[in-house]
């Protein structure tokens, strides 16, 4: 590990990732190595938990395609020195903030989508001009070994390289000296990486998780809420960071509101034999999903089949915050619901537990979107759907509180992964002696006039 992150300091202290050119080609080649090798990764992902070209498209590469696509077009922009407004003591001269990279990076990648959550952190630390080490999750042994072979064959590691491994090879990546890390994971892990990193003053972006709640209330369309409620939810069997974690929804609309999710589920035809549906990444999360479902509860599902690793999409009715499925992040196809008669009991419930990583509010009301998106705060979100906010890369993604720190996709994970160095540029000429001693009455009225104190 450590040579690997000397060989990388010493390239990227060589000065070669910084041209905008270098960036621009090492962006493309990932492009082309995705294009190129499409029916690999997609038979990898198939391997490893059943996911199908439409959906491993759809929620895997169309995403990095879409972040590379940005970052060739405005990385040269966003590289440019930004000229800012000289203060009364900086004149005459320019003040201007440039950009430049942290250095060498680490992004540690999940399971949920091991080329997604990899990769648009990869184009960042690219388009910022950072070196890259990867860490794919292990879980995903078919994906990362694809990764690692793909990738070095398409790159040179002393720039982009890619360390398989578990526990103890993440272990010692942390132990080493990066300028920079960015985490995907739960909360726990999320605590290790963040301790590792402190050692070293690290900065990082952590992208956590927590309960993501939505909120359906009386006045919205029911059918079109199910719809896009169930679609989000059951998206890759339900193991996203921001899927609906749990759903609030007013009494009034609660029956009909179940029957229209139970309608949904049964048109979208849930199964893995038709492409519609994934697994369970391995045996010991579907046991734990498995363990959540109270069948005292179940409006629509329920059936699990460990050994298999499918859950069944599943809509539990009447539950309460002590209830097992309450206490953790899901991470799987179960969606609690809960019904409510006042939103201040909801905005009251939420805040009084961890922020969450997205909210989502189902509500033609434009006095209800305001109340919620004033007082509950959460990472991002989406009013009158759900998961959408994270595809358009132009909104920053990331958590708040125990959901995360920082954010990227875009623009945003270029400034992740930079550094803005402030310079004031002026010419060696004759200035005005207000600032240099001897210091005088005079000189500090003069200050005080600047200050605006007179």
């Amino acid at each position: 590990m450590h040579q690997i992150v000397a060989a990388q300091r010493a390239f990227f202290n060589s000065n070669a990732t910084k041209p905008v050119a270098f960036r621009i080609e090492q962006l493309e080649k990932l492009r082309v190595m995705l294009i190129d090798n499409e029916a690999a990764l997609l038979e990898a992902i198939r391997l490893d938990y059943g996911k199908q070209q439409f959906e491993m498209f759809l929620t895997e590469l169309l995403l990095v395609h879409d972040e590379i696509q940005v970052a060739l077009d405005k990385v040269e922009q966003w590289s440019a020195p930004r000229d800012v407004t000289p203060s009364p003591l900086t004149s005459p001269g320019r003040s201007y903030v440039m950009a430049e990279p942290l250095g060498v990076s680490l992004v540690i990648g999940p399971w949920n989508y091991p080329y997604q959550l990899s990769l648009a952190p990869a184009v960042a630390a690219i388009a910022s001009g950072c070196t890259v080490v990867l860490k794919p999750s292990e879980l995903t042994a078919h994906c990362s070994a694809l990764m690692a072979r793909l990738i070095a064959e398409t790159f040179d590691p002393q720039f982009f390289a890619v360390v398989e491994g578990g526990v103890p090879e993440t272990t010692d990546l942390l132990e080493q000296r990066f300028d920079f890390i960015f985490f995907t994971g739960s909360v726990p892990v999320g605590r290790v990486v963040y301790q590792a990193a402190a050692k070293h003053l690290t900065p990082v972006v952590l992208e956590l998780g927590g309960k993501s709640p939505t909120i359906v209330t009386a006045g919205c369309d029911l059918t079109i809420a199910a719809k896009r409620i169930v679609w989000a939810k059951f998206l890759n069997a339900g193991q996203t960071c921001i899927a609906p974690d749990y759903a609030y929804v007013h009494r009034s609309v609660y029956e009909d509101f179940l029957a229209a999710l139970a309608a949904e589920i049964q048109t979208a035809d849930y199964a893995l034999a038709n492409g519609n549906y994934v697994q369970i990444v391995n045996a010991r999360n579907a046991q734990r999903v498995a363990s959540l479902i109270d069948v005292t509860k179940v409006v629509v599902g329920g059936d699990h089949d460990v050994e298999a690793r499918l859950i069944a999409p599943t809509i539990m009715r009447d539950v309460s915050w002590d209830h097992p499925s309450m206490r953790e992040e899901i991470f799987g196809p179960v969606l609690p619901t809960m019904p409510y008669d006042e939103l201040d009991e909801v905005i009251s419930a939420i805040k009084a537990h961890d922020k969450p990583l997205s909210l989502y509010l189902f509500t033609d009301d434009p006095a209800t979107k305001a109340k919620v998106l004033a007082e509950i705060s959460f990472g991002g979100g989406c009013i009158n759907d759900a998961v959408m906010h994270i595809t358009n890369s132009e909104l920053p993604f990331g958590g708040v509180g125990a959901s995360g720190i920082g954010s990227y996709h875009a623009e945003a994970g270029f400034r992740a992964f930079s550094h803005f160095k402030s310079i004031v540029d002026r010419e060696l000429v004759a200035d005005p002696d207000t600032k240099y001693a001897p210091y005088t009455p005079d000189k500090l009225a003069i200050l005080r006039q600047v200050a605006g104190v007179e």
